[in-house]
Formats: C-alpha cells, structure tokens, sequence
C-alpha cells in the first residue's frame, strides 16, 4: 500500500490520472452530514467504499467554518469542525489511504469570513488567526480595499482577492499543508469566482492528484424551457477547464441539466447534432465528471433536483454491475445521519 501511493506521490505528471478518465469519485456527505458525528460515521464506511470501486472521495470543507456545513470559513489551518476534530479527520484521512482510497478536500478559496471590523464597518479584517490578512487581500466590489474580482462575486460577504501576491503565496502555503495532513484531490468550490489562471497556479504548486472545479452557471433556456442547443454552456465550462492549463476536470453540469429533461420522455435530447452527447462529456471526455445531485442541487437544499421519481431509469443506464455496488453501499449507510 505504501508503495502504490508513493508511486502516484512521486508522479511529475499532474495531468497523469485526469487524462485518463477513470476516476470515480464518490462524495462522501449531503447537506445535513454535520449534524452526525460524520468524521466518524465515515470512517467506519470506507471498506465498502472501497468495495464498491471508488477512486476518491469528495470530503465536505475541513477547516473551522462560520456556518456548520463549511462554506463560509474564517480560520483555514483549523480543522476541528462540526463534522468533528482534527483527530477523527486524521483518522479518516489514514483509514482512506489505508485502503488506497484518495481523499479530496473541498476548497473554498473564493470568500473568507472576517474577524474583526476594517474599512467600510465590515468583518474584512482577519486579526487574530493564521493568514492574518487586511482589507486589502478582499475585493474591492465586496467592501474590501483590493482590486476588482477576476470573477463573479458571491454576495454577502467578503470575496478574496487572488489578484494579491501575497494572497496567492498564503493559499498556496496552506493547500500544500493540506497535502501534508493527508488530502490527495482538490475540488474547487465556487469556481466562477475568480480566474482559472490562479487554480491553474494553485494546482502547479499544491500538486494534487486529481482536481475538479464546480464551474456552474445557469443552462440556456426559453422561459420555463430548457433550449436543445447547450453548446455556449458547456464552452464556458470547457473554456474554464481550458484556462487551468487543462490541470483539472469540472462538473458537467451541462449533462445534468439535459438528462434531469430527458428523462421526462425526451430523449431526443440525449445527442447533440452531430450524434454525440450534448454535455462537457460529447466535447472533452476526460475531463467532464458527471454526476446526477450533489448538496447544492439536491439533499435538503434542492436548488435544481434531478426527478426523485426517474433515478432507476439512470441507475439501469450506469450498468448493473455498478449500480449493484452503489446498492450495497447504500445500505451500508443506512445507519442514522446517513441519509
């Protein structure tokens, strides 16, 4: 075992597994996961995970968070979170190398929670705690005194500014100590956020064995209806995946949007003109992870739910081999909190 990951450690080749196209990830909560002991809960989870054929598996945000489910941190190098301590993560974190499993930390690197009041009357400030930044490594368009967003904002509170050597220097500082603690992959929350030049940057120095961006805008639609051309939507995805110098993979959300319509009895959405699937997946193979839910669009949130009522129809197109071994794994969560 510990030749195998020092194999893929050692690897200079950062685009080695994602050209491949290989990779099955499985993530590893939904939106309520915090409220159960879930460090714990999934370790005892990770033999079936393995069982079951997966290669990675998507962590929820680590580090100390404002809000319980981890998408607005303040203090990256603290990781005792809702989900648990440092601890039962390094448990974790051993137990998924233990059975050659890759762990992937979310990273959220586009806002920060602030500590302390700075220009403007706003927590854009961060005394008192690692990477003790000013208003100036915030986004001048979210209340700080750096420069414009080289993305779109997410409103509410403070935006990072990557435009900031030393900004930049610090993320990277702390993406390798991620490393170091136990996190193979990388996925980039909120991608938009910010250029992909800087996630290119961020993957070259961090070195993570897989990467993959959550690239989502809206699909193109008439009114209520979604258009059969998705073309503009999954270039901007690919452009994305472009702009990192090809080092990471994006969410197709393209596909999901087309086959969550589908489904519904329209099939002949499922090739594009010249006869090949209509998402990131007809375009760049490789590098389009597809999925049908994640906790934004599904779990209690449900900002854009794929219809509970056609899941066995994907389940049978999967292919039954896999799909029973989704089965058995999720029984084996049946368990309290797991749902």
């Amino acid at each position: 075992m510990d030749n195998w990951n020092n194999t893929v450690e050692e690897s200079t080749d950062l685009g080695a597994v994602l050209r491949k196209g290989k990779e099955i990830l499985f993530q590893g909560f939904n939106w309520e996961s915090h409220k159960y002991d879930w460090w714990e809960n999934l370790e005892k989870k990770v033999p079936d995970i393995a069982k079951s054929g997966f290669t990675s598996v998507w962590l929820p945000p680590a580090s100390n968070s404002f809000s319980p489910e981890g998408y607005l941190p303040q203090n990256l190098y603290l990781l005792s979170s809702s989900y648990g301590s440092e601890q039962q993560l390094k448990a974790l974190l051993q137990k998924l190398k233990k059975y050659k499993v890759r762990a992937m930390a979310d990273i959220v690197i586009n806002h920060r929670i602030g500590t302390t009041q700075g220009h403007g009357g706003l927590y854009n400030r961060y005394d008192g705690i690692p990477l003790a930044w000013d208003e100036h490594a915030v986004t001048s368009c979210t209340g700080g005194l750096g420069n414009q967003s080289t993305g779109d904002n997410f409103h509410g509170v403070p935006n990072i500014d990557h435009s900031q050597h030393f900004v930049r220097k610090d993320i990277i500082g702390w993406l390798q100590w991620l490393r170091s603690v136990g996190f193979q992959d990388f996925r980039f929350d909120f991608a938009r956020g910010y250029s992909a030049k800087y996630v290119k940057e961020y993957i070259e120095a961090a070195k993570p064995i897989f990467s993959v961006g959550e690239y989502w805008d809206s699909c193109n639609y008439s009114g209520s209806v979604l258009e059969y051309n998705q073309d503009s939507h999954r270039q901007r995805i690919i452009n994305w995946i472009d702009a990192t110098g090809q080092l990471s993979s994006a969410f197709d959300f393209t596909t999901k949007g087309i086959l969550q319509e589908a489904v519904k009895g329209q099939f002949w959405r499922l090739r594009d003109p010249q006869g090949k699937p209509p998402g990131v997946m007809g375009w760049w193979p490789s590098r389009a992870v597809t999925f049908i839910d994640n906790h934004d669009t599904g779990s209690t949130q449900a900002h854009w739910p794929f219809p509970s009522n056609h899941i066995m129809e994907v389940r049978d197109a999967i292919g039954c081999r896999f799909a029973t071994a989704l089965d058995n794994l999720h029984q084996s969560f049946l368990s309290k909190g797991s749902r």
